[in-house]
């Protein structure tokens, strides 16, 4: 099975069957057509809807350009930023529902669709690299005949190698038989996107761009054409939206790989997200999964995978963690203490958590009680610096040894100390922080295969709170969840040491075409044998 056919599939699995027609009266199939008509009507209303809040931004959007000239107000910068990443999204959002429709042949009409501009030719400065695509027949495969050549079809993609674009010119020679004049032709060669004319090196460079690098579609519109490209916004959101389809597939590989594992580390981050119609935001989140076992010398290769919700309610990480087995390292959100429940996932707390609250008391205040503890926890972590990359029954035993001692002895302090301190002190609250999950925070002790913190989760979540202080908010719902996919792709392949655009580029070479069977294979770890010896053969 191909990508198309799994997206095919996966939209007849969501249909709902339909009754057997030759059992129905008159009466039943009268009510059968009409309820399918109301659902034609409601989505080419929805479709219409979308289209004219679409136009309804273009408009907005260029009037308040025209009240940008002359007078320059941050305000009005802002507003004209959330409303161009609204645009962002709806178009992205629509370039995606089109795409999942044409993949499926029982698809309504859509009607009301915003007409199609006409595409620009490619720009003629930029350079050509000429590819000929041969048939693999050598002589006629009716006759046997001497093939010679009728015409060509030729077709070009713009890409971009790293640093400069250009265009690749895909000729495919048409060659006619000498003896019974059949013609043969090679097939033309699968694109990421039907009939877009952006090859995978672009799109990479696109989606690594608006998720890695912060800059949102209109900003690289901006960037591409002072190198005389003009990419309209709209149009790589429309690209963005087609390659958040075609990856479906892969991060869910990647989320079976993460869910597979024994250890989790799990973390999440509120993430602003326009609220639509009022021009407001709301806030949603983005929550991390991360498997890395490298500490302990396991080769698994790590990986992490990203989920957005539209709220932090509690029944989030149940549904995510619904397949997942062992132990979930996490801060004391109470949101998992139903995940905990029943034993099937056992909890293993934070100690830079801990570490954190006190800090910021010292930071603040210069406490000696802060100090103290600081201190005793940086014993704790030198132990942890000499053991890191030993086997897990080895750190189990250096623990036991060493840091747990130092653990009993904070522990002491730690309730010694409390009854110096006022009951409403920034000091007490900490302590009791640390004392509420003290059992939690002892397990990595008996587990050489945990660690002490959850630092692997805050590391994972550092690109999305670069991205939140670069563009501010997600344009969508939908927005998020693209972004949680993209961010897990990206995330995993730094995971395993890949040049995120580099691996993007590979994929989206391979997966229109790639059995839907195989899809692991495109993963990270999988390509990253190759991917390096195409960086030593390119350099």
């Amino acid at each position: 099975m191909n990508l198309v056919a799994w997206h095919t599939a996966r939209k007849m699995s969501e249909r709902a069957a339909l009754p057997d027609l030759d059992t129905l009266n008159h009466e039943a199939l009268k009510a059968l057509i009409v309820a399918q008509h109301a659902q034609i009507l409601s989505k080419d209303e929805q479709l219409a809807s979308r289209d004219e809040e679409i136009e309804r931004l273009k408009m907005l959007i260029a009037k308040l350009r025209r009240m940008q000239f002359g007078r320059k107000s941050e305000k009005l910068d802002r507003q004209i930023e959330q409303l161009e990443l609204r645009l962002d999204e709806l178009e992205a959002s629509r370039a995606e529902k089109i795409a999942s429709s044409s993949a499926t042949p029982t698809a309504a009409p859509v009607v009301n669709q915003t007409a199609k501009r006409a595409r620009q030719p490619l720009p003629a400065h930029l350079p050509r690299e000429t590819r000929k695509v041969l048939p693999k027949q050598e002589a006629c495969p009716d006759c046997g005949g001497k093939l010679k050549q009728l015409g060509e079809d030729v077709s070009e993609t713009l890409e971009y190698v790293p640093e400069h674009f250009k265009v690749i010119r895909q000729v495919r020679p048409k060659l006619a038989c000498a003896c019974c004049d059949k013609i043969v032709q090679a097939e033309a060669a699968s694109r990421p996107i039907a009939r877009g004319m952006a090859g995978p090196g672009l799109l990479a460079h696109v989606l690594v761009s608006k998720y890695c690098d912060h800059l949102p579609l209109y900003r690289q519109s901006e960037i591409y054409a002072r190198e005389g490209v003009e990419l309209d916004r709209s149009t790589m959101a429309e690209w963005v939206g087609g390659c958040s389809r075609l990856l479906e597939p892969l991060v869910e590989a990647l989320r079976r790989h993460v869910m597979n594992a024994e250890k989790l580390h799990s973390d999440d981050t509120p993430v602003p997200v326009l609220a639509p119609g009022n021009g407001k935001t709301k806030t949603g989140r983005l929550w991390t999964y991360v498997r890395d076992d490298r500490p302990w010398g396991d080769q698994s290769p790590p990986a992490v995978w990203f989920a957005y919700t539209p709220d932090r309610k509690g029944e989030h990480p149940i549904a995510h963690l619904r397949e997942f087995t062992g132990t979930l390292q996490a801060d004391g959100y109470a949101g998992y203490e139903a995940v905990y429940e029943g034993g099937r996932v056992k909890e293993a707390a934070c100690m830079a958590h801990v570490r954190r609250k006190f800090y910021e008391l010292y930071e603040a205040h210069k406490s000696a009680v802060a100090k103290e503890a600081l201190e005793r926890i940086a014993a704790l972590y030198a132990i942890e610096d000499e053991i890191r990359g030993r086997s897990a029954e080895e750190r189990r035993e250096v623990r036991n040894a060493r840091s747990r001692p130092l653990l009993e002895s904070l522990k002491q302090w730690f309730e010694e100390t409390l009854g110096k301190l006022s009951m409403k002190s920034d000091t007490t609250k900490a302590i009791r922080y640390a004392l509420g999950c003290w059992d939690a925070l002892l397990r990595f002790c008996d587990d050489g295969h945990l660690e002490i913190d959850n630092n692997a989760a805050e590391r994972s979540l550092r690109t999305v709170v670069l991205g939140r202080k670069n563009y501010l908010f997600c344009g969508s719902d939908t927005g998020g969840e693209r972004a949680a996919a993209i961010y897990g792709l990206i995330g995993s392949a730094k995971l395993n040491g890949l040049n995120p655009e580099a691996y993007l580029r590979e994929v989206l070479l391979r997966i229109a075409d790639h059995p839907i069977n195989r899809i692991e294979e495109l993963l990270p770890w999988n390509l990253a044998a190759e991917l390096a010896g195409n960086s030593r053969r390119a350099a």
